[in-house]
């Protein structure tokens, strides 16, 4: 059970083309995020459709396959674990972010 402490599986479409980078110390890196969406009907029985936004980063081997084949609207799964750091902005201001550290990915639909 140790290895369903911190796992995430998404399946969700682009919204936007990756964003890749090369690292000087020779690694890549991809960052994207990706669109989930839940439906359901409200009490006035009106479809409802909720959509929930994730950030997604990659390295090494699953980053250059993302650079290749992955672009804005293609349907991915994606398994990872939630991690959450934390910078400085230009202001001094303390900002978080949460991401989905990707460790496996499989390209769906056409």
């Amino acid at each position: 059970m140790n290895t369903l402490r911190n796992k995430v599986q998404l399946i969700g479409n682009l919204g936007n083309d990756p964003e890749i980078i090369n690292l000087e110390s020779g690694k890549i890196l991809a960052k994207f995020s990706i669109a989930t969406n839940e439906s359901y009907k409200n009490a006035n029985g009106e479809k409802v459709t909720d959509t929930q936004w994730h950030n997604i980063v990659a390295w090494g081997k699953t980053a250059q396959i993302v650079e290749k084949y992955v672009g804005k609207g293609k349907e991915v799964a994606v398994e990872g674990k939630l991690t959450t750091r934390s910078w400085e902005d230009k202001d001094g201001i303390k900002r978080y972010t949460t991401e989905v550290v990707c460790n496996e990915l499989l390209m769906l639909g056409k």
